[in-house]
């Protein structure tokens, strides 16, 4: 669980509390550590709205620039916030004399928050922070004589204890093996031993967003597990069950219940030598928690949950095992850094200890500070969170972002999805390349984006010719170095029925050479520049008809499958080189290559453009798979029940006819009758 740590360099002693004598005109003076991080800032406002009351602060010398912005948080009162600059891991904190002179004897309420509050930090960066950096700020309070010692520690110092943790507890901690755990005990340790100043400690649980503004400043405990529950309300709507975890006692409050509450009890009379659990007295199950934030997100809530306990009858050494794995270690990774998940999350999720807070629960009695319902504001902690905090907030996801000065080639750029797709690379600044065997519509292109002030780098190839592919792959590689993003682009389609194609064996394979030999030996020479970039990413135009087996189309859909299918084995050999690939399923388009068909004259399809904003897609997310979701469901179909599908396929190759071309006819019907209307409404986008 993280929160800011406050550490620094020390600076030299003219700098200190000012001109003014500040400590003499206050009624209270305090001091604060970690006054900038999330708690201690709140912290701090609380402080200064008792009248008359001065707050000295630590700060590194890094932090001073914060000041002016600080200032405007906590009122603009700068004679009230006085910075004292120094550092955690420094004896005596680092402070100048001039400034412990002023300080001596002054300061009644000392607080102690500076810490790392980080389960992923090193080791040793906990031990100086937390440990060394205790100790350190006991003994500054000792040399100033402060009147009351204030620490505010965690539940992590009582480890990974079973059972109830009372707040007289300390020595019975347990599994204190994780450093953060083990730093924030010892830690109380030494308050608890060394410390000469009356002291009092605070644990809070897991620290969230404010109730009444949901505001936070990191990704910490519960939000971990935000992009989860965003990543199933995309996919699923927010009536549909879904298969979750169970788990221990997560115990979470809100900063607010804690500032107030330490602000509190910090100022009663005779509490020393006490520790005050700042928890939830009714904390929730790990699943009722996550279902607590899938309603706040509207997403689907986890209808049934499997317990993470069940785990423990695993012995430790098979798991061990396993998991030492390679596959399962990386397919364990990836899922969690997909998720956002931090490696370890899961270790906590059957989390062994409940915190009693009965101390708290008498020192807060009657002032109305308690810690509010989850429900109550767990939809303010995730609308900030999607607000300010999500991850793909600070992911630069515009076509711009992606391609800039990168090479892009997209083959068949002449016209059609090709050349609308260069369009919209040249204008997001990409060397955007393409090549085509039409040397005159491939020059009336260039000319075309050099009118619109675009730059267009053409070349004459026929991708069925393995001499001009091989040149023109050693060209490109000699003039950039290769590609950064190939767009399978080129194709040829032919649109006639099996029994119309016994005498032309030879569609079958001119539409292979180009569809995947061409693109296969493209592909084929421009990895290896890719390959030792460690960088490069492969897309492949493919086709609707691959997953809906579309009739009339089986040497089109024969060859565009088999370039997905060499594209699924090379993804799965290249995974660990940088190197993605990306396959759409393009549904039907209206380009050149389908002019021919009168029939689709009169048939819904996409425009050039919209096919172009599929690339754009596959380039800004990359994606394994980009296809609509009629595709989908055909190819589901088919997997499920291929007799329907064959039948409904069938259904449709029977109600268009072949072109006139195709089938020797004169003439295609002038009007589409209303079956045929209606099939190509439902069916829009599917080859037929």
């Amino acid at each position: 669980m993280t929160w800011g740590a406050v550490s620094g360099s020390r600076v030299p002693a003219n700098r200190n509390l000012g001109e003014n004598n500040h400590l003499e005109q206050a009624s209270m003076n305090y001091f604060v550590t970690g006054a900038t991080g999330f708690i201690g800032k709140r912290l701090v406002a609380k402080l200064l709205g008792r009248p008359g009351s001065i707050v000295h602060i630590l700060v590194r010398t890094g932090e001073l620039p914060r000041l002016p912005e600080l200032h405007a948080y906590w009122g603009g009162d700068e004679s009230r916030v006085i910075p004292i600059v120094g550092d955690l891991t420094q004896p005596g904190l680092g402070v100048a004399k001039a400034d412990l002179r002023k300080l001596q004897g002054k300061i009644e309420h000392f607080f102690h928050l500076a810490a790392i509050y980080d389960l992923k930090a090193s080791a040793d960066d906990q031990q100086s922070a937390n440990v060394d950096g205790t100790r350190n700020t006991v003994r500054l309070a000792e040399a100033i004589d402060a009147r009351h010692f204030h620490l505010v520690s965690s539940i992590a110092s009582a480890g990974l204890y079973e059972g109830l943790f009372r707040e007289d507890m300390f020595e019975e901690a347990e599994n204190l093996d994780n450093p953060y755990f083990r730093t924030k005990h010892e830690s109380e340790g030494i308050v608890r031993k060394e410390c000469k100043v009356p002291w009092r400690i605070f644990r809070p649980a897991i620290v969230v967003g404010d109730s009444r503004s949901g505001e936070m400043d990191k990704i910490d405990g519960p939000y971990y597990f935000f992009k989860l529950i965003q990543k199933m309300r995309r996919i699923l709507p927010s009536w549909m069950p879904t298969i979750g975890i169970e788990g221990g006692r997560i115990n979470v409050v809100p900063v607010d219940f804690v500032v107030a509450a330490l602000d509190h009890i910090a100022h009663l009379e005779g509490r020393d030598g006490q520790c005050f659990h700042l928890t939830d007295p009714a904390p929730m199950r790990v699943g009722d928690l996550l279902n607590t934030f899938a309603r706040a997100a509207h997403a689907p809530e986890m209808g049934l949950r499997v317990n993470a306990a069940l785990l423990g009858f695993i012995p430790g050494s098979v798991r061990q095992a396993m998991f030492a794995l390679t596959p399962v270690r990386r397919v364990r990774k990836a899922v969690m850094k997909d998720l956002g998940l931090p490696d370890d999350i899961l270790d906590f999720v059957n989390y062994p200890t409940r915190f009693d807070c009965r101390e708290t629960q008498r020192a807060l009695q009657g002032t109305g500070i308690a810690v509010p319902p989850l429900d109550s504001y767990a939809w303010r902690l995730w609308d900030y969170w999607e607000r300010h905090l999500d991850p793909d907030l600070f992911i630069d996801r515009s076509l711009r972002g992606q391609v800039t000065g990168k090479v892009v080639l997209v083959s068949g750029g002449a016209s059609g999805i090709g050349k609308a797709t260069l369009r919209k690379m040249a204008a997001a600044g990409a060397i955007a390349v393409t090549i085509d065997r039409d040397a005159q519509t491939l020059e009336s292109t260039r000319s075309e984006f050099a009118a619109d002030g675009l730059r267009l780098i053409t070349h004459v190839v026929d991708l069925a010719d393995p001499e001009q592919c091989a040149a023109f792959v050693k060209n490109l590689t000699d003039e950039h170095g290769g590609v950064d993003i190939l767009v399978n682009n080129a194709g040829r389609s032919i649109r006639r029925g099996i029994e119309n194609s016994f005498d032309r064996f030879h569609d079958f394979e001119r539409t292979m050479e180009l569809n995947y030999f061409g693109a296969l030996r493209l592909t084929m020479g421009l990895l290896p520049a890719m390959i030792a970039r460690r960088k490069g990413h492969v897309i492949n135009i493919s086709s609707i008809g691959v997953l809906t087996n579309a009739p009339r189309f089986s040497a089109y859909v024969a060859s565009k499958a088999a370039m997905d299918a060499w594209a699924r084995c090379a993804a799965s050999e290249f995974a660990d080189r940088g190197i993605e690939f990306t396959t759409i399923n393009m549904p039907l388009v209206k380009t050149p290559m389908i002019a021919p068909t009168r029939l689709y004259d009169q048939v819904p399809t996409l425009s050039p453009e919209e096919a172009a904003d599929l690339v754009v897609e596959a380039i800004i997310h990359q994606p394994v798979r980009i296809a609509t979701r009629l595709g989908v469901f055909g190819a589901l179909l088919h997997s499920l029940t291929p007799k329907l599908a064959q039948i409904t396929m069938n259904t449709a190759f029977r109600m268009f006819p072949d072109s006139r071309a195709a089938a020797h006819k004169e003439q295609e019907p002038a009007q589409q009758s209303a079956d045929q209307v209606a099939f190509s409404q439902i069916m829009r986008g599917i080859h037929f």
